[in-house]
């Protein structure tokens, strides 16, 4: 089963690494603890600068505290918060930052993400803290490259880790009765295990259905908000299953304002943290005329997603 996370959502901005700004830093300045040095900007929240590498860079990966937060330790698994700003080792040019679009970036810690040099350099970081993560080609972007950065590349980080929370393992909500027939019946189990999903075999409906399976007293979902899900995902036509988190062992977390997908973004807005949600999401609302991957086109698509958490 392939994963659809980055047809579902625009795609994450470290693991497209676009290009942005035209940030300058000094060719040259003392570095810290054979690290490129920051420039300006040193303290934490402020926008930094950096210089470029001196010498050759680090095989293995680095991680430089540059000042140390009094917050929880960071987790595999964690949902979590960051400003930051990347470079090339050597280069004078960021290739990407968080601070000039003033939208700190989400994602769960160990769930790939990412480039693994950031799941493996931000693990046991403390809440408030910035450091400087030297990140290696193979921890990297490796012989491929990506956007303006260069094949082998090491790449070099600065990040500021704004907030984290541990994840719960499931929904736990108070059971919501599934009396119509013609939607499918979500499983209400919470031991952290994908929920059964079993579809009629009757026609789907042609509106997006949005109804809750287990319905908690967390914060409602606003557009503006990240959350962080598990979920499968089936087609209607033949119930065969196209994603699931609950497969890979890993969490997604979908800034609302990036995903694509209507259905997915409008079934859950206005739903509330903890709870578990059925969506039927209709063809125009899905992908369209569209095939992806394993979804022919004109597919209505049906999820059972539990809210964990929002950002």
């Amino acid at each position: 089963m392939r994963r659809l996370a980055g047809l579902l959502v625009v795609p994450l901005l470290l693991l497209s690494a676009a290009a942005c700004g035209d940030d300058k830093a000094s060719d040259s300045a003392s570095s810290t603890n054979g690290a490129p040095a920051i420039t300006a900007g040193e303290k934490f929240g402020e926008k930094p600068t950096l210089a470029k590498g001196e010498g050759d860079p680090p095989k293995e990966l680095k991680t430089d505290v540059i000042s140390e937060g009094d917050g929880a330790k960071l987790k595999n698994g964690d949902a979590i918060q960051v400003n930051y700003l990347g470079q090339s080792w050597d280069s004078t040019k960021p290739f990407d930052n968080s601070f000039d679009r003033k939208q700190p970036f989400d994602l769960t810690l160990g769930a790939g993400m990412v480039i693994q040099g950031w799941d493996k350099g931000l693990a046991g970081q403390k809440v408030g803290s910035r450091v400087e993560l030297v990140i290696p080609p193979d921890l990297g972007y490796g012989e491929q490259g990506q956007g303006d950065i260069k094949p082998n590349s090491t790449l070099v980080f600065v990040v500021d880790i704004l907030k984290a929370q541990q994840i719960p393992a499931s929904a736990k909500g108070s059971e919501v009765a599934q009396d119509n027939i013609d939607l499918p019946k979500v499983g209400t189990n919470t031991d952290g295990k994908a929920p059964t999903v079993t579809i009629p075999k009757t026609d789907p409906p042609k509106k997006l259905v949005s109804t809750y399976i287990l319905e908690a007293k967390g914060d409602v979902i606003k557009e503006t908000d990240s959350v962080v899900v598990n979920y499968v995902g089936l087609l209607w036509k033949g119930s065969k299953p196209f994603d699931s988190t609950y497969e890979a062992g890993k969490t997604q977390t979908f800034p609302l304002a990036q995903v694509t997908l209507k259905g997915l973004k409008n079934g859950l807005i206005g739903k509330t943290v903890g709870s578990r949600v059925l969506l039927v999401v209709p063809p125009d609302q899905g992908f369209g005329d569209q095939a992806q991957q394993t979804i022919p086109a004109k597919s209505t698509l049906v999820f059972a997603v539990d809210i964990l958490a929002k950002m």
